[in-house]
């Protein structure tokens, strides 16, 4: 029998024993605010994982780390702490490496597991890979879907359903976000620009009739 309450302790389901709560790593994303793993446990899967994938294991400084520092594992030296990226998930509140040396491994990730930033973004935001996206601008003549300007590079997806709707260039995807993907808007505008602009109708070959607009102030004579 215990001496202290049962809600101190807790069950690794990997070595099959009861330990009390300070043997398990703290983690905000569960609900009893602990790890699933016991310490021991949890270091020797990260280790095993890190073999897997030829990470060498961290070396901890031979020295102490004063306050406001933190130590580099990549290249063995102390940093300041503005030095690091914050993060939630970490009990320090900062990322193991500095900003440079995280964003590179980051670019390192995405591309070995991605083939790239741009397959990662593709993936990540619409659910199309590099490929699909390939496929979807050929199906358009690699030309926006638009417009018909050469080699769009926007992808264009409803903002409600979320399914991906054609490839746009820069100024066509804008203006639809403009104009809050409304056509009702977009009719507006249509209707506003043939009262207000002149129009140039084609008489014959090389004669044209210009057509003054319905409203909207009259030409200066200067103009």
């Amino acid at each position: 029998m215990f001496d202290s309450t049962e809600s101190e302790w807790a069950h690794c389901p990997r070595c099959e024993r009861l330990l009390p709560l300070t043997d398990f790593h703290r983690d905000k994303r569960r609900a009893d605010g602990r790890a699933y793993y016991c310490k021991e446990c949890a270091n020797s899967r990260s280790a095993v994982s890190r073999q897997k994938r030829g990470i060498k294991p961290r070396r901890r400084p031979g020295m102490a780390v004063p306050d406001g520092m933190k130590w580099r594992p990549d290249c063995q030296t102390v940093k300041p702490l503005e030095q690091f990226a914050r993060t939630k998930a970490s009990t320090s509140g900062y990322h193991t490496y500095r900003r440079p040396c995280h964003n590179e491994r980051g670019r390192e990730t995405k591309q070995r597991l991605y083939g790239g930033s741009r397959h990662y973004h593709l993936k990540r935001r619409y659910g199309i890979g590099v490929e699909e996206f390939g496929q979807l601008l050929a199906s358009q003549g690699c030309v926006c879907a638009i417009c018909g300007s050469p080699n769009p590079e926007h992808v264009d997806h409803d903002h409600v359903f979320k399914n991906v709707r054609g490839i746009l260039c820069f100024n066509c995807n804008g203006g639809l976000g403009q104009f809050k993907d409304r056509p009702d808007l977009l009719h507006k505008a249509i209707g506003y620009l043939r009262g207000t602009t002149w129009q140039r109708i084609l008489v014959q070959p090389g004669v044209y009739r210009l057509l003054s607009p319905r409203r909207g102030s009259p030409l200066s004579p200067s103009s």
